[in-house]
């Protein structure tokens, strides 16, 4: 049975609406990054800190009496979650701000559910299942910023989502398909997770995600090949692991000059094209561990911002001294704190020491023995 989330925690979170989409941690983080952090900066988002945050003064006592059987209710919180509902519940308080009805057995959300719940910031329906959802379902939610519906039977990206929109979490349904314009009007929107669904790179529409300017998206545990070449290109965070992605090609990465963090752990690259990495003059994050690289991709030295490289668990023989830094000096802007290449056929006691001449530490350098 799964623990109920603390009233006083499920308030506590409407305050994080100033958070980075991937710097949110613990209950609110579905994304499951198990990375080296990035560095803290607001510059690193892209995004309006101060949009989205809900007023605070909503957060006094209210003293309505309405509160669905069952339910707890306290500060404009609804919090509904393992009751085996079937349905979302009736006399939901109108002045509601967060709307918790996780891990129950609705399967349908209908047209007048959430009729007068104009002040919802925040609508969690995770572990359920949902299979259908009326076209006018969201419409009386004109205020929703954040919407957690993965872990459903979701089969198509729902219709008619609220235009104040800021963060989707939709992974873990059986979406195939993202169509053009099923995004239309979410101007607001800067965080999508839709990992974890049966997506292909022919699944994706031509100008689906047109008009998104999003800071970040995950697409992983999914069924890539490559590269998808028509993403939002004001990206910061981009992860594709757990793919089957099998090569970086020369002009798969060109629309994305402003990425910080990118993730491609998990796949099966054996090649990386010379000049692909050239394209990413912001990069400070590099995943390309578990794949199946025969050596450093080349490149790295020019990337002046890059601080963090995982290149372990793959099939690299040789380091070279040129390999991670440029030559000479008052190239790099910020020097390396983590290189990862344990799990790797190469012989370390070989690599010379000045490899690793932009390192901040020995111990942000992760050798290993290789095991077969």
């Amino acid at each position: 049975m799964p623990t109920m989330w603390p009233l006083w925690l499920l308030t506590s979170l409407l305050a994080l609406s100033q958070a980075l989409p991937f710097e949110q941690k613990g209950f609110w983080d579905f994304t499951l990054d198990d990375g080296l952090p990035m560095l803290n900066d607001e510059e690193a988002s892209g995004a309006d800190t101060t949009s989205g945050v809900p007023d605070l003064d909503s957060l006094t006592p209210t003293f309505s009496a309405m509160c669905p059987f069952g339910c707890h209710c306290h500060l404009r919180v609804v919090q509904c979650s393992d009751l085996g509902l079937k349905t979302v519940p009736k006399e939901i308080s109108p002045d509601t701000t967060l709307l918790d009805l996780q891990n129950n057995d609705i399967t349908e959300l209908r047209k007048d559910d959430f009729k007068g719940l104009q002040h919802l910031y925040a609508l969690v329906l995770v572990n359920n299942k949902i299979s259908k959802i009326h076209e006018k379902a969201f419409s009386p939610l004109r205020k929703l910023q954040k919407l957690y519906i993965s872990k459903n039977h979701l089969v198509e990206i729902p219709p008619n989502l609220p235009s104040s929109l800021v963060e989707l979490r939709i992974h873990d349904n059986r979406i195939r398909k993202v169509p053009k314009g099923v995004f239309n009007g979410l101007r607001n929107m800067n965080c999508i997770e839709m990992g974890g669904n049966p997506l292909e790179n022919s699944g994706f529409e031509p100008g689906a995600f047109d008009g998104l300017k999003l800071n970040y998206l995950r697409i992983s545990e999914a069924k890539l090949t490559g590269i998808p070449k028509d993403l939002p290109e004001t990206l910061n965070e981009l992860h594709l692991d757990h793919n089957k992605i099998q090569a970086i090609e020369l002009e798969d990465l060109l629309r994305y000059s402003k990425l910080y963090r990118l993730g491609l752990g998990h796949n099966q690259i054996r090649m990386i094209e010379n000049g692909s990495l050239s394209f990413l003059p912001t990069l400070r994050e590099l995943h390309l561990d578990n794949n199946k690289l025969s050596r450093v991709p080349t490149g790295l030295p020019d990337l002046k911002l890059l601080q963090v490289v995982y290149l372990h668990t793959n099939n690299i023989t040789k380091v070279g001294v040129n390999d991670f830094c440029p030559v000479g000096f008052g190239v790099k802007r910020a020097y390396y704190n983590g290189i990862s290449l344990f799990n790797n056929p190469v012989p370390y006691w070989e690599v010379q020491p000045a490899t690793f001449r932009c390192v901040t530490d020995r111990l942000a350098i992760q050798f290993g023995n290789y095991k077969k």
